[in-house]
């Protein structure tokens, strides 16, 4: 086992693997930019390295750096959380010629699975759903480019292979906007990510979002943890969400399930993972594969009962998997509200100094945060500074004990978005189950 991991990241993710490493006994650094010298994790960790001033490119993904901090404090691993370097193969790779262990899958695999285009050609080849598309980059011929369309049927979406995050996309309604759309999509693909290939997918209408969590040893071994509805979003980006997934008929559930647990193997998977899909009368197809650790990881663990930060350092320590899928049951349901440092109405950033911090609690309450009475949320990051998670024997309790933990919260000196969290888990056509990754923006009168 490890004896001492270089966590690089900040917030509570980085609190997050402290925690993890502290009950495994192993030793643990912390790096941070300046303002960051604050934050929990910081405080709590064995040694901490100042990496760089606030902004992002200069401290957290500031490669030399980080490989720097991990040769003076003596590291033998990095854990990168997620954001920033987690899913950077270059980080990976370098991290791996300078001796030290990535707390993740092989760099070639980061980059395999980072490539939209090869990452859907991987997953058709182990047999997982995959929406009909281009099956492959684009060509430069409008006409082809126009055949390919009319055999997938409009609307089309056309993505940048290396994009995520809902960034580099388009829908195409017809043919006569299909030539131009992808011309564009291409300019801004090279802009924002290096790379303009473009594909193509067919666009579903109402589709749901439906991820399943996985864990692999790299070694013949795969497991699953259930799947996870993450359809409440806005801007592309997940506001809450919940396990396991309601209104999905076994068969088809673990029927895509076993398809990832071939994909990990079939491709020599090592650590945590998630499979992102777009669900629909119910039919799976296969988004992206994210290498790393989610945001959402704790709702996969309230309804397992497996510390899922424990074993993907275990895995990537060289064991092998310390159970199999027989042993993972999914008990009851969890849902997590993502608490952002932002006006609920506008959702403009709103840092500052947190006055007064009171955290929910009762049975099946859990926070994953870094905030205490005092700390100050800096402009300079995401503004997520909390996870409320609860979880009980139904989907009805929990949402009803997630209502009761929301207003139980108390953070004064800053806007969250906690009114909004509250009126969505009182939202009659969600606790029903089911609604689609539209709904939220439709509610917020964004479309």
């Amino acid at each position: 086992m490890f004896e001492k991991i270089l966590i690089a990241n900040r917030g509570e993710i980085a609190l997050r693997v402290l925690r993890a490493c502290k009950e495994m006994g192993i030793a643990t650094v912390a790096v941070h930019s300046q303002v960051d010298r604050d934050l929990k994790h910081v405080r709590l960790a064995d040694e901490a390295v100042c990496i760089g001033p606030n902004p992002s490119p200069q401290s957290y993904l500031n490669i030399p750096a980080i490989i720097a901090a991990m040769e003076i404090t003596d590291s033998v691993a990095v854990h990168p959380g997620y954001g920033f370097l987690a899913e950077n193969a270059d980080f990976a790779e370098q991290v791996q010629k300078s001796g030290f262990t990535f707390i993740g899958p092989d760099a070639d695999v980061i980059r395999l699975m980072g490539d939209k285009v090869s990452a859907i050609a991987a997953m058709k080849k182990a047999g997982v759903p995959t929406v009909p598309g281009s099956d492959g980059p684009l060509p430069d011929d409008g006409e082809r480019c126009l055949e390919i369309a009319r055999k997938i049927g409009f609307p089309v979406i056309i993505k940048a292979a290396a994009g995520g995050g809902g960034r580099g996309m388009r829908v195409v309604h017809s043919e006569g906007a299909l030539v131009n759309s992808i011309a564009v999509t291409k300019s801004e693909a090279a802009a924002a990510f290096g790379d303009s290939t473009v594909y193509m997918e067919k666009f579903l209408q109402n589709p749901r979002h439906v991820e399943i969590q996985i864990m692999s040893d790299g070694q013949g071994s795969a497991v699953h943890f259930g799947d996870r509805d993450c359809s409440l979003q806005r801007r592309h980006q997940k506001v809450l969400e919940e396990a396991p997934a309601p209104g999905i008929p076994d068969a088809v559930r673990k029927e895509v399930q076993d398809s990832c647990i071939q994909a990990c193997i079939d491709i020599g998977y090592r650590g945590a993972g998630t499979f992102e899909f777009l669900y629909e009368d119910e039919r799976f197809y296969f988004i992206e594969m994210n290498t790393r650790i989610q945001v959402e990881h704790p709702v996969s663990e309230m309804v397992t009962g497996v510390d899922l930060i424990k074993e993907q350092i275990r895995v990537c320590a060289g064991e092998k998997l310390s159970f199999k899928q027989e042993d993972i049951k999914i008990t009851g349901h969890s849902f997590e509200c993502r608490i952002n440092a932002e006006d609920p109405k506008t959702f403009f950033p709103s840092p500052g100094k947190v006055e007064n911090f009171h955290a929910p609690g009762g049975l099946g309450v859990r926070v994953d945060s870094h905030l205490y009475a005092g700390y100050s949320v800096p402009p300079n990051y995401d503004s997520m500074i909390a996870k409320i998670i609860t979880h009980a024997e139904d989907r009805e309790t929990a949402l009803a004990r997630m209502r009761v933990a929301l207003s139980e919260t108390i953070i004064t000196g800053i806007k969250t978005n906690i009114p909004l969290q509250e009126d969505l888990v009182r939202d009659a056509e969600f606790a029903k189950g089911g609604v689609n990754i539209h709904y939220l923006e439709k509610k917020l009168g964004l479309e």
